[in-house]
Order: structure tokens, then sequence, then C-alpha cells
């Protein structure tokens, strides 16, 4: 495996189910907590083995609302996984936690145990807006959770915000980013809100009780976002992602930089190297089936051999999906190009053992010609109005 691997580890708990959310998350399994914990050393354990104990270079820790773990059990987790692999001196970690659900306690805990950026879900700086979206916190409790974790002494502080919901003018989103702003967060993540089936949202929009977000709305909120996030500083280095220098989440490069990362925890996801490509497999996805599952799996005799043979053996595994060159390629591409540093001719040329304009010579042309993308400096790079229509450029990128 080429470099330090990147571990993520799910933790599903949650006091609410947020009416716009899709992710793996659950409300009221609070008595699941500390089981959970334990199979998610087991597996941090079974897969040390297996892949031979690589280094770590980052750690998040995502959901669901991590923060809701009480201290000594999320030290409990923390050990185990530094007990599994070997973390480099330099591991980034990250920890997720709602405005809501962490005191000033709870933050200097969370340094003490050795979590060096946190990523606060505020979401909106608006009452209203942040009742609308089932957020159990105030605007208020938001800015004071982050000034706690500047008092805590974390490395780096994310705010995740939400913009372009049904409703809401240009002027309210301003007004939000504004208080970001003026808070100097290091980092700051800006998602448009987006229908998801299965969600609360995605039913009331079908009923006609909520409308749906308005695109043309949200580019505008795009395009003034970037401008103003500029002028204060931030460099904007991937879609939804802007940061100070120095302070760009180097977890999630792992995924834009289609880096082998292992997930960790009930439907976590993982993509390891396997052959001219790599394999994405996950794991069951119900808390409670993946604690049975993972039991099941110490029970058992461990399993030896290659990566499809452990994949076979482990119960805790609900599929996978074997990525071959021709894939694997256009996934590089895809994901790459969502940085604003785009994607290296001579990376691609290293990886793969082609040359990118030729490989893709017919829809380069065509994205050139849209004004989408264009080669620079040796990258190929998405343009001001390929960011906004990014889905138009990965369309074009999928195998064939």
């Amino acid at each position: 495996m080429e470099g330090p691997l990147s571990l993520y580890v799910h933790i599903p708990f949650c006091e609410l189910k947020c009416s716009y959310c899709d992710f793996n998350s659950y409300a009221g399994l609070e008595e699941l907590m500390a089981p959970y914990v334990e199979a998610l050393a087991v597996e941090a354990r079974l897969w040390s083995r297996l892949l031979g104990r690589p280094p770590v270079g980052t750690l998040f820790l995502g959901g669901g609302t991590p923060s809701l773990l009480p201290l000594p059990m999320l030290g409990r987790l923390l050990e185990a996984l530094r007990d599994a692999f070997p973390f480099r001196p330099d591991c980034e970690t990250t920890l997720e936690a709602n405005p809501g659900t962490v005191d000033a306690e709870y933050l200097r805990g969370l340094v003490a145990l050795g979590v060096d950026r946190l990523s606060l879900g505020v979401q909106s700086f608006h009452d209203d807006e942040l009742r609308a979206l089932d957020r159990l916190h105030s605007a208020s409790e938001a800015e004071e959770a982050y000034r706690q974790a500047r008092r805590a002494g974390f490395r780096s502080v994310n705010l995740d915000l939400i913009y372009g919901l049904p409703g809401q003018p240009l002027e309210r989103w301003q007004a939000t980013l504004e208080r970001a702003i003026a808070l100097g967060p290091d980092h700051l993540s800006l998602y448009a809100l987006t229908v998801e089936e299965g969600t609360k949202l995605a039913h009331d929009v079908a009923r006609g009780v909520a409308p749906a977000p308005d695109p043309d709305v949200q580019a505008d909120m795009y395009e003034w976002s970037s401008e103003r996030l500029a002028a204060a500083g931030y460099e904007h280095y991937e879609i939804s992602n802007w940061a100070r220098p120095g302070h760009r989440c180097r977890h999630n490069l792992a995924y834009w930089q289609c880096r082998p990362y292992l997930g960790l925890g009930a439907g976590a996801h993982s993509c390891l190297p396997w052959g001219d490509g790599w394999c994405r497999f996950w794991d069951v996805y119900s808390p409670r089936r993946y604690i049975q599952a993972v039991e099941e799996a110490c029970r058992a005799r461990a399993p030896e051999g290659t990566l499809p043979e452990a994949l076979a053996a482990l119960p805790q595994v609900a599929g996978k999906e074997v990525v071959g060159m021709e894939g694997a390629i256009s996934e590089f591409l895809m994901m790459g190009l969502r940085l604003r540093d785009g994607v290296s001719l001579e990376e691609f040329r290293r990886r793969f053992g082609c040359e990118l304009l030729d490989a893709f010579a017919g829809s380069l042309e065509e994205l050139s010609e849209l004004g989408l993308a264009e080669v620079r400096d040796g990258r190929l790079h998405l343009t001001r109005r390929g960011l906004l229509l990014a889905n138009e450029v990965f369309v074009r990128l999928l195998p064939s």
C-alpha cells in the first residue's frame, strides 16, 4: 500500500434525525453506544492484522453525532485505534460535533485525547432556519460552541453551513456567512441543500408542504460566497471547501486524491488497492447488526490471505465493488477535478501509464469548447463556470 492509510470511524448516534439527512444515523439507540465502541475496537484489530498494521496519517470520526459519545467512551475508542494501528506523529484527527452537544469541559477533554481538528455542524445562523432543518441548537449556542472550541486549543476548527434552503433569499444566506467569517474559523464547508430520496424533506417536497430548493438561487449564493471568502483570505481548494493557508482537510484530500482509506463502523465505506484499480466495500448499515456481525467475526477463525478472501470471510462486510483500470482512471479524474489545484498530467501518467490528454481527448475537447475545463501549468482544471456545472463535466468522464 502506497503511503499512509486514512481511517474513517462512523458513529451513527443522533439526538434527532434531521429532515434533510440521508446519512446512516439513528436517534434513540444510546444503549448501544458501549457495545458499539467495543465492536469498533475489535474491527480495528481485525483489519490491522489483515493489512499488516499500515501507518495511519489521518483519522476522521464522523456520523451521526460523534460528540454524543461520553469522553471516557471516546477515550476507550481512540486508545483501541492507536493500539491497533501505528499513528504517524503528525496524524490529523478530526471529530464532528453538533454545537448543542458540547461544553467547555468536553471540548478540553477532546483536545487532551489528541483530537486536534473540530468540525462543527452549524448549518445556519438563523434560528428559524435551524428549526426548519430540525437542528436542536440555536445560533447563539453555535457561536458559543465555536468560542469554547477556540479556548480549548484545537489546531483547526471547521464550520459546516448549508445554503439554498427552500424559500431562502440571498440576503439571509449572506448574513449567515458574514457571521461565520466574523468568528474567524480555519475552514468552512458550504453545501447546497439537496433533496435526498427517503428523507423527511423529500417527503415534504413531494407533498407540496415545502418548496424544492431553487438551483438558480443556489448558484447565485455559491458565486457570491466564492468572491466573499476570497476577499476574507480563504483558499477555495475544493468545490465546497475553503481554508486558511495550512488548514486544508487532509483526510478529505485523501478521498479526492484517490488514496487508500479504511472505514470502520455501521455503513462505513472503504477503498483499498486491488490489482490495477481498487476495491470499495462497506459494512452492514444497522448498528445492532454490525455489533452482532463483529462478534461473529471475533468468534470465527481470523481470515487469512488476500483481500478478496478476507472480504468474503468477514460477516460485517455487506458488499463490495471492484473498480478496474478504466473505472479507476475515470474516478481519479472526476475526484481530482473537484480540487481547484486540478489533476496533474504527470501524476496521471505515473499512476496509469498513459497520457490524460490522449485518454480523454474527445471529452476534453468538448469541455474546453463549453468553457468548463482547461489545461494550465501542466494540470487539468475546472473553470469557474465548470465549478458551477461540475456534474455536467463528470458525466462526460464516466467509463463508456
